[in-house]
């Protein structure tokens, strides 16, 4: 930070700590900021009832009615006017910050000034106190429109944190004339790990950094603030303190609210004081427009996947197959677009899991997709590095929506995932395969159909297999197989269809286990297993048996190798299969030395099988 600007921020009326001498009387009139949402009605009341109504008002040192920022905003007004080019232009505003004072200064300095928010409580806010004709609208940034390449300036001030950077990036290159700015100020995670706790999902610092570069900006200021800013961590929770039966009334709040609100604060306190965290301003300008653009998929783009998946994989993907994989739980798709068309997909299809016996939510990769006539620019700043790097990026590891990644690719995909330093290798699938038997049942077990989502018997059956499964596989990673799973994977698929045994003990019914079986030309398959492992060769005979009442030739299944030798005991074939299974080495996830040979996995866990 230069000396001006150091000294610019840090003049006396910007004291953090200072005691009122003209707090609001017990008989004040309702609080303006009762609309607002919550923490931001919490933190603007609780400052009016520290400061006076001047804290909140008077607009030469109008500070942010949504948090504490480091500057207030003419100050965040007269530090912009030293980064833009000079008047006349258009700027826009992302994310209204509750008042119009810093638009109103630009706004006498000769700039056409554009605010757009998304919250329609801080819309009103806005209205209400605003004193200027300056142009506020409630907008998504997403589904905002204007004129291409009409802005001189795009500025985002503590509301980038709250919006995907994807869409930050995608709409400043629509918007933004050659060469136009894009300044961002806010609050961002400097260091990730497995210990670190990150309330309000802080965007990377330099995965933001790295991801405007994939959109043609060039980062040509970068200004640490977290000195400043970190003092207000510690306001906030001082005066929450102070005026704590006050705001419980007066905002109609539970202590529980503000007890976690405090909580939260804590932990942004201590991620700045071991500097995990930081207030940072960045400027960028737009220097290239790039050859292809990264967004995520949107359903109104669903026939262009379509149409690219039936390019790629010769066969065609229904909607209700896409809604079965992606909706179910939150999935995450991002596209790679060449002017209008489709050219490139990356899916990731959540799963929830034990983690060492630990619940976790992961993600399966799946659907990736590159078009013919782009797949000869294999380097890293070709289709597939660009998606595949920002996903793991915003989506894989610690402090990240899941905790790690998987999938099943062939030998020459992993070669070029790792050629990139994208993935490592942690297992690798292998194939039994076991002659029919004959259609004799078993002297001391028998079989239950389970063909219908609303039985009861079979939901409690399915949860005692899986609770015996997961005391088993304590020490690996396995997808939950629950009965909710099941009658999702299997009972509900849109296209393909199951059949599904529970083997009971013939005499006292006890559950031993369920196979889930598929019959095809190439055989009966055992798709998933639900058991403890000890009933492995008990529930194969009685796949076997199936196998040869249904007339097939074969009976197999895929697992990882790691649990090959509970499938050899059983008398099967083994043969190897050209599937690995990925971790990311990208970014700060769980090491491979701890997922190596740890997986179970079976075909059931494939989405396309």
């Amino acid at each position: 930070m230069t000396k001006s600007l150091e000294h610019q921020l840090m003049k006396p009326d910007m004291q953090l700590y200072r005691h009122a001498d003209h707090r609001v009387s017990a008989s004040a009139a309702p609080p303006p900021h009762r609309n607002l949402a919550f923490p931001f009605n919490v933190y603007a009341h609780a400052r009016m009832l520290q400061e006076g109504e001047s804290a909140g008002f008077h607009h030469d040192s109008f500070p942010d009615v949504t948090r504490f920022s480091p500057v207030t905003q003419r100050e965040f007004a007269d530090l912009i006017l030293t980064k833009l080019p000079p008047p006349p232009g258009q700027i826009l505003e992302i994310g209204s910050s509750g008042s119009d004072a810093a638009l109103s200064w630009l706004s006498q300095r000769g700039y056409t000034v554009q605010s757009i928010t998304a919250a329609t409580r801080a819309m009103a806010y806005v209205q209400d106190a605003s004193s200027t004709d300056n142009l506020v609208t409630h907008h998504e940034l997403e589904t905002y429109r204007a004129e291409p390449e009409s802005f001189m300036a795009i500025l985002l001030k503590d509301s980038a944190q709250t919006i995907e950077p994807l869409a930050i990036f995608n709409k400043a290159q629509d918007l933004l004339a050659p060469s136009g700015h894009l300044l961002l100020m806010d609050e961002f995670l400097l260091k990730n790990d497995a210990t670190l706790r990150n309330p309000a999902n802080l965007h990377y610092l330099d995965h933001m950094i790295t991801l405007a570069g994939r959109f043609g900006f060039e980062l040509i200021e970068h200004t640490d603030l977290s000195a400043l800013a970190a003092p207000a961590v510690d306001y906030r929770l001082q005066i929450i303190a102070t005026h704590r039966q006050r705001l419980i009334k007066d905002l109609s709040l539970s202590h529980e609210q503000l007890a976690q609100l405090e909580q939260s604060n804590r932990v942004f306190r201590d991620l700045y004081r071991n500097q995990q965290a930081g207030y940072a301003l960045l400027l960028f300008r737009k220097k290239t427009q790039p050859k292809w653009r990264l967004q995520l998929l949107k359903k109104n783009q669903l026939p262009a996947l379509f149409d690219l998946f039936r390019k790629t994989f010769n066969h065609d993907m229904t909607p209700a197959v896409w809604h079965w994989k992606y909706n179910t739980l939150p999935g995450r798709e991002i596209g790679v677009w060449r002017e209008h068309q489709l050219i490139a997909h990356y899916g990731g299809i959540a799963r929830k899991i034990l983690f060492f016996g630990q619940p976790q939510t992961a993600v399966q990769i799946g659907d990736v997709m590159v078009d013919s006539s782009e797949r000869g620019t294999l380097t890293k700043k070709g289709p597939f590095f660009l998606m595949a790097a920002t996903f793991l990026e915003r989506y894989i590891g610690y402090n990240k929506p899941y905790l790690l990644g998987f999938g099943f690719p062939n030998e020459r995909a992993m070669k070029v995932a790792e050629r990139y330093g994208l993935y490592a290798e942690v297992g690798r699938m292998v194939e039994f395969s076991w002659d029919p038997l004959p259609k004799w049942p078993r002297i001391k077990s028998r079989l239950y159909a389970v063909d219908r989502t609303g039985d009861d018997y079979a939901a409690a059956a399915a949860g005692h297999c899986w609770r015996k499964m997961a005391q088993d596989l304590s020490g690996s990673l396995v997808g939950i197989r629950d009965w909710s799973y099941l009658q999702h994977r299997y009972l509900n698929h849109p296209s393909n269809h199951y059949q599904i045994v529970l083997v009971k003990s013939r005499f006292g019914g006890k559950a031993r286990g369920i196979i889930v079986l598929r019959h095809d030309s190439n055989g009966c398959e055992v798709v998933d297993l639900v058991a403890a492992l000890r009933e492995i060769p008990e529930l194969i005979l009685h796949a076997r048996r199936l196998a040869g009442i249904n007339g097939h030739q074969r009976l197999y299944c895929k697992i990882t190798e790691n649990f090959a030798a509970h499938f050899a005991a059983t008398g099967g074939i083994q043969q190897a299969l050209d599937f690995r299974i990925p971790a990311s080495i990208w970014d700060c996830a769980p090491a491979i030395e701890l997922l190596r040979d740890r997986w179970w996995l079976m075909s059931g866990d494939m989405d396309f099988r």
